[in-house]
């Protein structure tokens, strides 16, 4: 709206939303940057942004130009100003989405994104929040893409845009740097790999028995391994026949019939009276420590390998280090529920039906099919063949 240019290049600007006025001046390290002065008297915010710039360039680090700052305005406006750094903005940030705003798993790779970003930033993460730019922003994009999938960096890309832009909304910054940063170019999806009935009999042949046990809920529900790992005595409702669970991707609850094929396995299983027991112990509390299910993918690729399923990982050092990009295979535990899909239309399932018993990416796909009866799902789950016989 208002912009006046002092002689020390010092300047002051108001936001159309704001009643204050804001301080330009160019900080140590040649940055231009704004910070709001908390006044809406326009002599006092030219006196602030002139002073800012003079402490700014007297001093040779942003934390010490920060203190400076907030002494300077302290002492002419006797309020508090708060410049919170980089890492105290993140803290703030993923302390706001604990309690249940997110789920667990969400919750798991926030804190994975921002840990990656602050340590690249390395001591500059406790510099001012508005020190960081969009090239800063950009460059981290472009490191992170050497060892991850175009997939992946757009995601922890899009973790960061949210941060930034809930800094923006709050005025801790008057620019956002992660605004104009572009997402990667991903290739083309990889096509969904299925798993064969041979294919099949000789994964369940190489599994001991919690892995074989996995695979068949996996297969005949087409649910998700971190869903599977986390399934209870209590998810399984054998008076109606079903499997009652809240799929941690969506936040979606599934009402899934039980197959005859599922039904021979779980009658074998050794159920006990305790209805918090985990249906798959050592899955379960792999999950329950860590949040998510990397480590049982990472065994059941081995399972794979044992099958002759996949390459094999070698142990020795490839220079990329955890941090490398996912194999490529194509065949992975998510591949069951690709294989039951499939399945299921090759027995005639009308989609609508198949949608409904393995459960859409989203709650807003489910608004596109009308909804499914139960005897329907229980029919579709019936068609599915018993791949242990």
């Amino acid at each position: 709206m208002f912009l006046v240019w002092l002689l020390e290049m010092a300047s002051i600007w108001k936001h159309p939303e704001s009643k204050f006025w804001f301080a330009c001046f160019t900080t140590a390290e040649g940055k231009r940057t704004k910070r709001t002065t908390r006044t809406t008297d326009r002599k006092l915010a030219e006196k602030l942004a002139a002073q800012y710039e003079e402490a700014a360039n007297k001093k040779k680090t942003a934390l010490n130009t920060r203190r400076v700052i907030q002494e300077l305005h302290a002492s002419i406006t006797g309020e508090d100003l708060v410049f919170p750094t980089t890492r105290q903005h993140f803290e703030r940030w993923l302390e706001s989405k604990q309690g249940g705003e997110v789920a667990p798993a969400t919750l798991v790779f926030y804190q994975g994104a921002t840990k990656k970003f602050l340590t690249w930033l390395g001591a500059r993460a406790d510099n001012d929040l508005a020190t960081l730019s969009q090239d800063d922003i950009t460059a981290f994009r472009n490191h992170a893409a050497k060892t991850l999938s175009a997939k992946s960096v757009n995601h922890e890309l899009k973790t960061l845009k949210m941060i930034f832009r809930d800094a923006l909304h709050r005025k801790l910054i008057t620019d956002d740097p992660a605004l104009a940063v572009k997402t990667l170019k991903d290739k083309a999806p990889a096509k969904k790999m299925v798993f064969t009935d041979q294919q099949l009999q000789t994964i369940l042949k190489n599994c001991d028995e919690e892995w074989r046990s996995m695979v068949l809920f996996g297969l005949y529900t087409g649910q998700r391994l971190i869903d599977i790992a986390s399934l209870r005595r209590l998810n399984l409702n054998l008076e109606k026949g079903v499997i009652e669970l809240t799929a941690r991707k969506t936040s979606r609850m599934m009402s899934i019939p039980i197959a005859p094929a599922l039904w021979k396995h779980v009658e074998s299983m050794t159920l006990g009276a305790d209805r918090l027991s985990p249906l798959h112990p050592r899955a379960f509390e792999i999950v329950d420590k860590q949040g998510k299910s990397g480590h049982l993918s990472n065994q059941f690729a081995a399972v794979l390998a044992k099958a002759g399923l996949r390459e094999k990982k070698a142990h020795r050092r490839t220079g990329v280090g955890r941090g490398g990009k996912r194999d490529e295979s194509g065949l992975s535990f998510h591949s069951l529920r690709h294989t039951a899909v499939t399945l299921l239309k090759e027995a005639g399932v009308p989609h609508a039906v198949v949608q409904e018993l393995i459960g859409h990416d989203s709650e807003q796909m489910s608004e596109h099919y009308t909804h499914v009866g139960s005897e329907a799902l229980k029919k579709a789950a019936s068609a599915l063949p018993d791949v242990t016989a």
